[in-house]
């Protein structure tokens, strides 16, 4: 069951896909960067706990995609998942141990394509009970949570630059603590604090 302050946080996230959006793109700042490509669809978990904090992990320098960045647990479908929601369950049960029983979906985000030609869509989720991370090794080096106030205001997101590719490439950040959020996940993220504020 729901606690009142999880009640007040599905119906924010609720309202919030119900504003019209369309996809986004790390292009979206940098249009001379992109070329057509085939897509991989990916599905990613945006969690909230009970206490309205969304779940989040610092992937393993190891990894062959987005090493050591803050990121939402999840990944590519594969074969045998159904849709981008059951990837983003598989996933974050892999990654983090959240059972997928556990997780309450309210929707999805439109896809945002990634600079590695991923489409990766944005599952909303509520966790249902208490919530104690498992993380694997190999994938994920830390679980940690930022507050939901944090998320959902459009003024803790900012744009920087880098260089890239012979010339600048822009992108969003939502630093929180020693956490450097960026990338497409602050993206998703800055384009659901603008929802949640429309």
């Amino acid at each position: 069951m729901l606690s009142a302050p999880q009640d007040l946080l599905r119906e924010r996230l609720l309202r919030a896909l119900s504003v019209p959006a369309v996809p986004s793109s790390d292009y979206d700042l940098n249009p001379a960067y992109a070329t057509p490509v085939e897509l991989r669809p990916a599905g990613v978990l945006a969690a909230f706990d009970r206490h309205g904090r969304l779940i989040m992990t610092k992937r393993a320098s190891s990894l062959r995609h987005h090493p050591g960045q803050i990121a939402l647990p999840g990944g590519k479908v594969d074969p045998g998942d159904a849709n981008e929601i059951a990837a983003a369950l598989r996933e974050a049960h892999e990654e983090i141990g959240l059972d997928p029983a556990q997780v309450d979906i309210l929707g999805t985000l439109p896809p945002h394509r990634t600079v590695t030609n991923f489409a990766m869509t944005a599952v909303l989720g509520l966790i249902q009970g208490d919530f104690c991370a498992k993380p694997e090794a190999e994938e994920v080096e830390e679980v940690f949570s930022v507050p939901f106030a944090h998320i959902a205001d459009p003024d803790s997101y900012r744009i920087e630059r880098r260089r890239w590719r012979g010339g600048w490439r822009s992108y969003y950040v939502a630093p929180y603590g020693p956490y450097y959020i960026w990338g497409a996940t602050a993206r998703v993220l800055h384009s659901l604090a603008l929802r949640m504020t429309a």
